[in-house]
């Protein structure tokens, strides 16, 4: 793949845009726009919520109905247009689908503003670990640094990293970071799940983890959060996958790429558990993780980290590296939605757009960074209900509006065995998608409105 004028289906020329230079470069940078804090952090905390092996099984089976056949939805209209998602919808739907295209671009800013601001304090707790090691008293050192003018310069300083990132290209920037970052990403990671298999008492975290309570299986409850833990960490809803695959080749295999995504990225969040729930169990952590996500992460396992002396620093390094990696790695699709649709739709050049953008973004990140429960009511807002609603209106229009042909563009450049199943891919598109989704919506709504009457105080 090297950067070229993409030809419109009409035949017309489009302005050149940048391409992929190698197939792993996207798939790598893909997973890892999918891996982030969402894997390792709120995969580990809605598992436990959800009785542990039974969400498992029902989180894969929700990403193969669901996260797969949703990501072909964004795959099929990025690379059909080469376009960012305000053009990219318009040019299959007309302007009656900009707003959705906006609701990406609106989504993937919010996200963003709150998100490098839970980056920063890995990024901190790395730091942190590499140098003076872990705080003594967890619990008070974290009060300390959430919120305040040092979450504020390290959430500046994470927005620093990730436009540095994005400015630079497609292949030169995301591509290059990707082919480093995400192999790192995954030897950190299986290096510590050996270390936690020799962990003693790890077998009750395994049995936790790994043999499903069939009672819990049937619960309504659980099967909603593996499905919005489905949507939520393949970075789906927000344009994120459509943005990338503009910048693919129109002989791409989208089926292929689209099962390599989606099952890399639960590989990276079932290896992350295998590292959690070893260490949740062998050191009697069970509850502060099914009692708070922010306190299983930053204060429980640093905690942890201290008791075990020299060799919890190391662990713990380690463990907050990967955490940041998987960060960074996110945060770049991120304000890559953002730049991307900056760029098409006013022509700004990529480094000016990615700055702007970026800047603004760190702007209102402040915001985050001086109150969590700001951060909390923005992660309700955008990072459950936003990215739910966006993925309800994207398989709608994939699968009933777009002026193009769904079957015909999923068979294009697919392998014999994937063109079997298309028919089924559309079917589960068409008439699984919307009523599923609107189901877990009605779930997001409730919880979102719950953060908005906390925040001001409503009751």
């Amino acid at each position: 793949m090297t950067p070229s004028s993409t030809p419109s289906p009409e035949g017309s020329a489009k302005p050149a845009r940048e391409l992929w230079g190698t197939r792993w470069g996207f798939v790598l940078a893909a997973v890892g726009s999918a891996v982030g804090l969402g894997n390792m952090w709120r995969f580990s905390y809605i598992a436990a919520e959800g009785g542990g092996a039974a969400f498992l099984l029902l989180y894969i089976v929700m990403i193969a109905l669901l996260g797969i056949p949703l990501m072909l939805c964004e795959l099929t209209v990025g690379r059909k247009t080469h376009l960012s998602p305000i053009g990219a919808l318009r040019e299959l739907g007309g302007k009656g689908w900009v707003p959705l295209g906006l609701l990406f671009v609106l989504t993937g800013f919010l996200i963003l503003s709150y998100y490098s601001v839970i980056a920063g304090w890995t990024l901190r707790y790395a730091a942190e670990a590499a140098t003076v090691g872990f705080a003594p008293d967890a619990g008070a050192h974290f009060g300390e640094i959430a919120a305040g003018g040092s979450a504020v310069a390290w959430h500046l300083g994470f927005m620093v990293l990730t436009i540095a990132i994005v400015m630079v290209g497609v292949q030169k920037g995301i591509e290059r970071a990707a082919l480093v970052l995400m192999p790192s990403l995954m030897l950190i990671i299986l290096g510590l799940a050996v270390w936690a298999f020799f962990l003693e008492g790890s077998a009750e975290g395994y049995a936790f983890y790994l043999m499903p309570d069939v009672g819990e299986l049937m619960d309504t409850t659980v099967l909603v959060q593996a499905t919005g833990q489905a949507l939520f960490s393949l970075s789906l809803g927000m344009g994120a996958m459509l943005t990338f695959a503009s910048y693919l080749s129109r002989d791409t295999d989208l089926n292929q790429e689209a099962v390599t995504i989606s099952f890399a990225d639960f590989g990276v969040a079932f290896a992350a558990g295998l590292v959690v729930f070893p260490v949740i169990f062998a050191l009697g952590l069970q509850d502060s993780v099914t009692e708070s996500t922010v306190g299983a992460l930053f204060i429980s396992l640093p905690g942890a980290f201290v008791e075990m002396g020299a060799a919890g620093r190391i662990i713990g390094l380690l463990f907050f590296v990967a955490l940041g990696v998987g960060a960074i790695t996110s945060a770049i699709s991120l304000l890559e939605v953002v730049t991307s649709s900056m760029i098409d739709e006013f022509g700004i050049g990529r480094r000016n757009a990615a700055i702007g953008v970026g800047i603004l973004i760190g702007i209102v990140g402040i915001f985050s960074a001086l109150n969590t429960d700001f951060l909390g009511l923005v992660d309700a807002i955008a990072g459950d209900l936003f990215l739910v609603l966006g993925g309800l209106a994207m398989a709608i229009f994939v699968g009933w509006i777009m002026k193009a042909d769904p079957a015909q563009e999923l068979a294009r450049g697919a392998g014999e065995g994937f063109k079997v199943i298309i028919p089924t891919v559309l079917f589960l598109i068409r008439f699984v998608l919307p009523p599923v989704i609107a189901i877990v919506l009605f779930f997001s709504l409730q919880n979102s409105w719950i953060e908005v009457r906390a925040f001001f105080g409503l009751g």
